[in-house]
């Protein structure tokens, strides 16, 4: 088959489960993860066979499009901050919101310093092996509660060639953290369960639920436990960031506050309040 023909093929198919755009970027960045071939290259000679493996692998990723996979899962690989990082089921896929917060961390601490920072619920590793991959001095450790989830950190570790301290640990359950830090830093799930219905199918169906939702009774019970943890184990001076949930910005502050950190709230892109740091007094 042409690949012009199985182009037809594939936007027939999606026609109404994506946009046209949308379904277009999909071809291209499948096209050239499977065959090598840019836009470019078929603009160039538009009447190409297509090998018959890439067929294989373009009609088996065109059926989990159908059933709203998302694209990174079917690559297995997406970008953040620059770097490359394996991604699959197991670990939700990094959002541009995160490197956000990842920049602010980067402006406000210094890279000439060997601070230790600890990133809770680390899930494929993205936070932690951009900040160790910018603060080459620092001694950076990344706690999660899934055993799967760690395997595929500490595989974009490797990677990126980083080092990082991998710990399993449930956070709600731990007495305490494993030293003393300059930083802390999460990115905990905190989609409250009233909120789903603003989620794409992508999302709802495939990103790992506990990476993303809490119960809508309270919502908070991560950002609470880890801001008492770090009351208890930042140096004087230290650092809290967290992404949040936009709707919750003020109440996020408040915990915060109790625990005498003295609080700044940011906006994202987007325009919503998406970041929190708190520094301790």
């Amino acid at each position: 088959m042409k690949i012009t023909a199985f182009k037809n093929t594939f936007f027939d198919t999606l026609e109404g489960e994506y946009p046209k755009e949308e379904i277009g970027s999909f071809f291209n960045i499948l096209l050239q993860e499977f065959t090598g071939l840019t836009r470019l290259d078929l603009a160039l000679n538009p009447q190409q066979e297509l090998p018959a493996e890439a067929e294989e692998k373009l009609r088996a990723a065109l059926q989990r499009l159908q059933q709203h996979e998302p694209l990174q899962y079917i690559t297995g690989t997406t970008e953040f901050f620059g770097l490359n990082f394996q991604v699959n089921s197991n670990v939700l896929i990094p959002r541009p919101e995160t490197e956000e917060l990842v920049q602010w961390m980067l402006h406000d601490l210094d890279a000439s310093e060997g601070i230790k920072i600890l990133d809770i619920g680390t899930g494929s590793g993205c936070i932690a092996i951009s900040l160790a991959k910018h603060l080459p001095k620092a001694e950076i450790t990344a706690i999660d509660i899934s055993e799967k989830a760690l395997e595929t950190a500490k595989l974009n570790a490797g990677l990126n060639e980083v080092a990082v301290n991998f710990i399993h640990k449930d956070i709600l359950a731990a007495e305490g953290l494993p030293s003393k830090f300059d930083v802390v830093v999460s990115n905990p799930p905190y989609v409250r369960e009233l909120e789903k219905k603003e989620m794409q199918r992508n999302v709802l169906e495939h990103e790992p639920e506990t990476a993303l939702y809490v119960k809508d009774h309270d919502p908070l019970i991560f950002y609470r436990k880890i801001t008492e943890l770090a009351a208890d184990n930042l140096e004087p001076g230290g650092k809290l960031y967290f992404e949040i949930n936009q709707y919750l910005g003020k109440e996020t502050e408040a915990l915060l506050a109790e625990k005498n950190f003295a609080t700044s709230l940011k906006k994202d892109i987007f325009g919503v309040d998406r970041m929190l740091r708190g520094i301790k007094s």
